[in-house]
């Protein structure tokens, strides 16, 4: 019978991604409760940097996938490398997080390995005995749950801040060497240049604080008061997708289902009205406070502190007090 939860890693320029931490995380919460061990699979053409900063976290082992046609990420690569390892260990689990990467080669890797795959999860229960995977569905309307049936091995690919990285348990993990039998012949593409679509100012996926605007602030001009609050915290500028669409900020800096997906520890939220697009970019932060006019805003339903007023007469006086705790 397949037992076992194994974490797929993804990496960049030799170190962890964020999104594969939280994974790690999600993957240790889900052993808490299947009693499953947890193991890591990192696939490069030296696995060496990877491992060793995983090695102090609390992993039943990790599997240090090293070949030369793993050198660049490749869809093929990625599937016939990660099928003899699965073949060898049979997890019950495969968990991935939910990246352009990863929707890349899944679902190609779950169908050679005979497998089912649920993709952009937001969480993972396993009371009872019985994994329910739940997702967002009519852009992010409403929650679904499901569960997987057979005894095959189940993918899942976990969407970003679904689980929260600061809560990933340390520990001491043993590195096994892992040889694949990997061609050139196995490989139909080629990498011929890396680059990045859209240069970012910020990655807002890695911050702590997020002072985000929206079309509460009026006019462009007046984003220097939320500036100076950013400023004062020590923390970044995001926003909605309208104040991006008028281009007051980068499309970089767009919280929400068509931009980018957050949980920092603390969410100052703007003039924003909390339409479900935005919202499902940014609920999973970890403190939020909001600051609007309306009384009957959205974003209040899943603020931890709602504030009612001019956010023209509050910010500055929250800055100036921001600036006198410090």
């Amino acid at each position: 019978m397949s037992q076992g939860i194994l974490v797929i890693v993804e990496h960049n320029n030799a170190k962890v991604n964020r999104i594969s931490i939280e994974a790690v995380t999600g993957a240790q919460k889900l052993a808490a409760a299947t009693g499953q061990p947890v193991y890591a699979a990192v696939l490069a053409n030296d696995c060496s940097a990877m491992t060793t900063e995983l090695s102090s976290k609390k992993l039943d082992k990790i599997y240090a996938v090293a070949n030369p046609e793993l050198a660049d990420y490749t869809p093929d690569g990625y599937t016939v490398a990660l099928a003899q390892l699965i073949e060898r260990i049979d997890p019950a689990y495969v968990i991935v997080g939910h990246s352009y990467q990863a929707r890349d080669y899944v679902a190609k890797l779950a169908l050679r390995c005979g497998g089912a795959l649920m993709s952009d999860c937001i969480a993972m229960n396993a009371d009872g005995g019985n994994l329910t995977l739940t997702k967002q569905v009519f852009a992010g309307k409403f929650n679904a749950d499901y569960s997987f049936s057979g005894e095959a091995t189940c993918f899942i690919s976990l969407q970003a801040a679904a689980y929260n990285a600061d809560e990933l348990e340390s520990g001491s993990a043993s590195v096994e060497d892992f040889a694949v039998n990997l061609n050139k012949s196995d490989i139909r593409t080629t990498v011929l240049e890396k680059f990045e679509g859209t240069k970012k100012d910020v990655d807002l996926a890695a911050s702590d604080i997020i002072v985000a605007v929206g079309r509460g602030l009026k006019e462009e001009a007046n984003l220097e008061i939320a500036e100076e609050l950013a400023k004062a915290l020590g923390g970044d500028i995001g926003a909605s997708r309208p104040v991006c669409d008028d281009g007051w900020v980068g499309a970089d800096r767009q919280v929400g289902s068509s931009g980018q997906t957050v949980s920092p520890k603390l969410y100052l939220s703007l003039g924003i009205s909390g339409a479900i697009q935005h919202v499902v970019g940014m609920k999973g932060s970890k403190y939020i406070v909001a600051i609007n006019k309306d009384p009957h805003a959205p974003i209040f339903d899943i603020a931890d502190v709602a504030v009612v007023g001019d956010l023209f007469e509050i910010v500055p006086k929250l800055t100036e007090a921001v600036k006198a705790a410090k």
